[in-house]
Parts: C-alpha cells; sequence; structure tokens
C-alpha cells in the first residue's frame, strides 16, 4: 500500500482525469448555464479525461525516469492510439449512433424481448428502442485541450509536491520512512 502511495506518476495522471472530469461540469455551468452533475460520469465533451490521464501518465513517466526510458517511449505511443481514437473512432461511432437515432420510426418491424409476441401484443407505454449514446468521442479541440492539461497538472505535481506519500510525510501525517 505504501508503495501505491509513493506513486506520484499515477496519483497526478489520475488528478488530471479528475480535474478534466470537474471543468466539464464548470464548462456545462458557465457556457450551457445549467447544473448537470451527470457531465462527472458521461463519455465525451470538453476536455478529454482521457487525454489528460493517458498524457499526466506519459508526461510523467518521462519526468520520473527519462524521455529516452523504453517505458516512456511505450507510454507515448498507447498515448497516441487513445487520442486517435477519442478523436477518430470512438467520435465516427457517436456520429453513426445520432445517424441512428435520427431514422424514422417504424422502419424495421420490432418484436418485444423473447420475440414470441406479435407485435400488436406488445405493451404500447414500453419503448421497443432505447436511443444510442450519441456523445461517445472527441473532437480534436477536446483532444488537444486534455492531452495539454494532463501534462500541466502531472508535471507541475511532480516538481513540487511529489507522491501522496511525500505530501503527507511533508504534513506529518505519515512518519519519515
Amino acid at each position: 500500500m505504501i508503495e501505491l502511495l509513493d506513486n506520484g506518476v499515477l496519483a497526478w495522471a489520475l488528478a488530471a482525469c479528475g480535474l478534466a472530469q470537474l471543468s466539464k461540469l464548470l464548462i456545462e455551468l458557465v457556457v450551457h448555464r445549467r447544473w448537470r452533475p451527470a457531465v462527472l460520469i458521461e463519455t465525451g465533451g470538453m476536455p478529454s479525461s482521457h487525454a489528460a490521464l493517458i498524457t499526466g501518465a506519459t508526461a510523467g513517466i518521462g519526468w520520473e525516469l527519462g524521455w529516452g526510458d523504453p517505458l516512456f517511449a511505450l507510454a507515448a505511443t498507447l498515448a497516441f492510439i487513445v487520442l486517435y481514437d477519442a478523436s477518430g473512432v470512438r467520435r465516427a461511432a457517436g456520429q453513426i449512433s445520432a445517424r441512428v437515432n435520427g431514422l424514422p420510426d417504424g422502419l424495421w418491424e420490432v418484436r418485444p424481448v423473447g420475440g414470441l409476441q406479435p407485435l400488436e401484443a406488445a405493451e404500447p407505454s414500453l419503448p421497443l428502442f432505447k436511443p444510442l449514446k450519441e456523445n461517445l468521442g472527441h473532437t480534436r479541440l477536446e483532444v488537444l485541450a486534455g492531452s495539454l492539461l494532463g501534462p500541466a497538472i502531472a508535471l507541475t505535481g511532480l516538481a513540487l509536491a511529489g507522491s501522496p506519500l511525500q505530501i503527507a510525510q511533508g504534513l506529518g501525517w505519515l512518519p519519515l520512512a
């Protein structure tokens, strides 16, 4: 457990991710003028918390182990995949969901779960289809914002405060090792 508390890279990457998610709530309040805490657990939106998490961890690994370390190269490679996926594949899946949700009702013959009852016997108050989630990915700007936020938080935290263990020891909460 002590080793986990001493992992500043993980702690600050998670802090960057959390701050990105919290900023979505603030943006929702300021820009859209509504209080919607659900944005804290939704995917998509500004900034990308996935981008903040992976770039924060990657920058932290580079800071701790050195920019030439093979582990940094692996983390950077994974970061590129996550960033590409967020603004490419996941965004495209969300756009497809929006088009499917926009199709007219009754396009296909639909049977309730189990498929044995005739369509007329289905209870009319129950929806036959649940709309697909549309906000899956990010715009390039949302990914860019998250990928700048991650290293900014992680590197600042590592340079100025250290790991959670070092912070707790500095505050006198835990004895020095």
